[in-house]
């Protein structure tokens, strides 16, 4: 994974509540194993009409909007416990979600993937759609070593909460199996020590 240490960028505002991992990432696009590859069919069937063009009221397919922060609507990745949403967002080039809440299961399988997901307060959440709405290159900046999120240009800000092994592993760009290997010296001191 990629080291996320800061981050600042303009976002994409999708203000809709309950987005569940099915509308994320259709089931019909589960097929393959490999990570890659899924980010052309996020949000798939809100982001194309049924017969393949794109659906041009959707907000990914307003040019005015781009980032690699998805700013969201409440109770973001609900539904089934689909690792492949964690995929489809990073895939498309989302390095954040910013949300007023999150699934259990979907915000561990983001944190898992090298995705970040912010909680903010609803009210925080409302501002930051207002800032987005008034003017689409408004930059959010979000500061991991400090667990902060603002919104530049405002008095916008606020602080986040995140397992601090999670932090740990984003700021160095390790899965679990990278942190197992960063400690294989002392593994490998410990057993040397270990007498049977």
């Amino acid at each position: 994974m990629e080291k996320f240490e800061k981050l600042k960028s303009q976002a994409i505002p999708l203000p809709i509540e309950n987005i569940d991992t099915d509308q994320i990432i259709p089931a019909r696009f589960l097929k393959a194993t490999n990570k890659v590859g899924f980010g052309e069919n996020l949000f798939r069937d809100w982001r194309f009409n049924k017969d393949g063009s794109e659906n041009e009221s959707f907000v990914f397919n307003n040019n005015k909007y781009s980032g690699k922060i998805l700013v969201a609507g409440d109770n973001f990745g609900c539904g089934s416990s689909r690792e492949h949403a964690a995929w489809a967002l990073t895939d498309y080039g989302f390095k954040v979600v910013i949300s007023s809440y999150f699934a259990d299961i979907f915000k561990g399988n983001a944190l898992n993937n090298g995705l970040l997901p912010i909680q903010v307060s609803p009210e925080t959440l409302k501002a930051v759609f207002n800032a987005i709405e008034e003017n689409a290159n408004t930059e959010l900046i979000v500061n991991l070593e400090d667990q902060t999120f603002e919104v530049a240009n405002t008095d916008i800000k606020e602080s986040f909460d995140i397992d601090a092994y999670k932090k740990m592993c984003l700021i160095n760009g390790y899965d679990d199996i990278d942190f197992l290997v960063s400690k294989r010296e002392k593994i490998e001191a410990f057993e040397a020590s270990r007498k049977f």
